[in-house]
């Protein structure tokens, strides 16, 4: 939930805008689409077990070294293979870093999700 009323739908430090869709806040329109996109995979029966927002560890010889919180994770049905995915308009630097000790330390390839 956005801290207040004047962050509604304001420009973030990527030009992305905070987006409310079914009471749940986006980070961004991007998200909230696909968000929505999911929401009907997972009716239709393609897709499984769909969350938002989970958060992994990255430990390096017992120290945490930092957090990833990819956008959404949910199980493909038709393979049974689990699908994390992250919504990005721009993947900065420290973003590479994350989705790179992600793959190494517990071997989960994140998906970007970007602009059309």
């Amino acid at each position: 939930m956005p801290r207040s009323r004047a962050s509604w739908g304001r420009k973030g430090k990527y030009n992305n805008t905070r987006t409310c869709v079914d009471g749940l806040w986006f980070d961004s329109k991007l998200e909230a689409a696909r968000w929505q996109e999911l929401l009907l995979l997972q009716k239709a029966g393609e897709i499984i077990d769909l969350r938002r927002q989970v958060p992994y560890r990255l430990d390096v010889n017992g120290m945490l070294i930092c957090r990833i919180v990819p956008d959404f994770q949910y199980v493909d049905k038709r393979t049974g293979t689990q699908v994390v995915e992250d919504t990005k308009g721009i993947v900065t630097a420290d973003c590479a870093i994350k989705l790179k000790l992600l793959k190494a330390i517990h071997g989960i390839d994140v998906q970007l999700v970007r602009k059309k």
